[in-house]
């Protein structure tokens, strides 16, 4: 009887035991669960920051990346802007130097424009004053000088070229052997023989009479008939026909000519 009790509490314990245990495992098991879980979501959380740190990092070397660029646009704009002063003190520069010569310039025209007006005038009266060869060539010249100078699209240096070109051609007629067709003031066509611009010789078509112009009367008078043939081989001179040699030709002066 003894025995039986001791047996059954000795089995009773081993019971109590093995549920300890169990519940002691159970206990256990669900704590280690728990630290794994704790671990797993460690580890995720850990990713995921891992992830985020990353992320960070590239939108921080992207961000350092910019600001580099940025600072060499800065750098490119700041020595741009340094030339472009430069640009534009030297244009300033040359906007002054460009008022000032404007200023000179109308200061000058005040004084070269009238001096232009005066030498149109003078060359008109110096045509009118001279021996009468080319008149009518000459004195288209005058006019067109004339009406230049009241066009303000030319230039004050443009028609002081003009006018002083004129002067050139009038200066080349003093040394110079010109014969060119022409009338006389009675209409009649004829060779005129030009020397210089001191004596004009003219001889019909004909070569049968020959005149010139006498300074002394201020008209054309006819010439002995024996000058003819000096006058025709002057004017195939001139005209090129025949070679140089004036030394034939008379010096024609008030006592020289004689009417017919």
């Amino acid at each position: 009887m003894l025995n039986h009790k001791t047996n059954s509490k000795i089995l009773n314990i081993f019971i109590m035991s093995i549920l300890l245990v169990t519940a002691v495992s159970s206990v256990n098991a669900q704590h280690l669960n728990t630290a794994v879980q704790v671990a797993v979501d460690t580890n995720q959380a850990s990713a995921s920051t891992q992830t985020r740190v990353d992320t960070l990092n590239g939108q921080t070397d992207n961000l350092i990346g910019e600001y580099k660029s940025k600072l060499n646009e800065i750098e490119s704009l700041r020595v741009y802007n340094k030339q472009l002063e430069a640009v534009v003190g030297d244009q300033r520069q040359q906007i002054d130097s460009l008022n000032l010569e404007m200023t000179t310039l109308e200061q000058t025209n005040r004084g070269v424009v009238p001096m232009i007006i005066e030498m149109v005038d003078a060359l008109g009266k110096l045509v009118e004053a001279d021996i009468p060869f080319r008149k009518e060539e000459r004195l288209e010249r005058v006019v067109k000088l004339e009406n230049m100078l009241g066009k303000a699209d030319v230039s004050t240096a443009e028609k002081y070229r003009k006018v002083t070109e004129a002067y050139g051609i009038e200066l080349d007629y003093g040394s110079s052997v010109d014969s060119y067709q022409g009338t006389l003031p009675t209409g009649k066509q004829v060779d005129f023989l030009r020397v210089g611009r001191t004596t004009l010789i003219y001889q019909t078509l004909n070569q049968e009479v020959s005149g010139w112009w006498n300074p002394t009367i201020n008209d054309f008078e006819t010439l002995d008939r024996r000058l003819n043939a000096e006058i025709k081989e002057a004017i195939r001179i001139a005209k090129k026909q025949a070679s140089p040699d004036l030394a034939g030709l008379p010096v024609f002066g008030a006592q020289n000519a004689r009417g017919q």
